[in-house]
């Protein structure tokens, strides 16, 4: 006796929204900027003589680093280097017996200030990918709702659904949904939803695959042959597209240059 298979997509008796993981990039590493900070510290309560004193050793580090391959293409020495000129001659134009303080360096306070208004956006960008995620998300369960209703062809598409789509595909280990492309194909034919918007059918363009695209094309060809026509009713269209999309797309465009111009 044979096993029958179980149905696909399975059906989900649990859904619900759960907030994706967004990954938190890491700053970069900058040798340059490591380098300059070192001398801040080191520098800190220093008067002219001292840091006059540090920076000639920073020239004799430099000139030997110069000798060996490897240190010679090092960022933060140079940095270092630079950092140490630029606090000198800072306390060079200062009163006599001025002590650095980087609290007080103009130059630092505008990259204390720089930093924390890159923070900031970074943190803005973070939160509004995750509300896309999260919205995104939520969205695939509803569209899988109507799935499982067998109600999603009575559905229009919202604008990013096209990331839905793929979110879709994603928790099917990546299995081609063909229920959810062909409804976006018959969508993005008849001009429903967000599709109405010329702009959002040309940007569908590079936000769907090429067979939902030709199947799209063709479907809206076909239609313009035979007005009236249930566009439910062209399902031979999807398997052209999904077996030989460049075929399918050419086949659309050459019914749309065949097509007679009115006059």
């Amino acid at each position: 006796m044979t096993t029958p298979l179980p149905s696909w997509p399975p059906r989900r008796t649990d859904r619900r929204t759960t907030a994706p993981y967004v990954a938190v990039p890491r700053e970069p590493a900058d040798p340059a900027r490591t380098g300059r900070r070192w001398v801040r510290r080191r520098a800190r309560g220093m008067t002219a003589d001292a840091a006059s004193a540090a920076l000639d050793v920073a020239r004799f580090d430099t000139r030997q680093n110069s000798r060996f391959e490897d240190l010679a293409l090092d960022e933060r020495g140079p940095a270092e280097l630079g950092e140490w000129e630029r606090i000198v001659q800072l306390l060079a134009d200062a009163p006599p017996g001025t002590v650095y303080d980087p609290d007080t360096d103009d130059v630092v306070r505008a990259e204390l200030a720089a930093d924390a208004a890159a923070a900031a956006a970074a943190a803005a960008a973070r939160e509004a990918e995750l509300r896309e995620a999260m919205r995104i998300a939520a969205r695939a369960d509803e569209l899988q709702a109507l799935r499982e209703l067998g109600t999603l062809d009575q559905a229009e598409p919202r604008i990013g659904d096209e990331a839905v789509r793929e979110e879709l595909t994603r928790r099917a280990g990546g299995y081609i949904q063909d229920d959810v492309d062909a409804w976006l194909a018959r969508a993005l034919a008849s001009h429903l939803g967000h599709y109405r918007d010329q702009t959002a059918r040309e940007a569908a363009a590079s936000l769907l695959t090429p067979p939902v695209l030709a199947h799209a094309a063709l479907l809206a060809e076909l239609a313009r042959l035979a007005p009236g026509t249930d566009i439910g009713q062209l399902a031979f269209a999807a398997r052209l597209a999904t077996t030989e999309p460049k075929a399918t797309a050419a086949l659309a465009t050459h019914l749309t240059h065949a097509r007679p111009r009115a006059h």
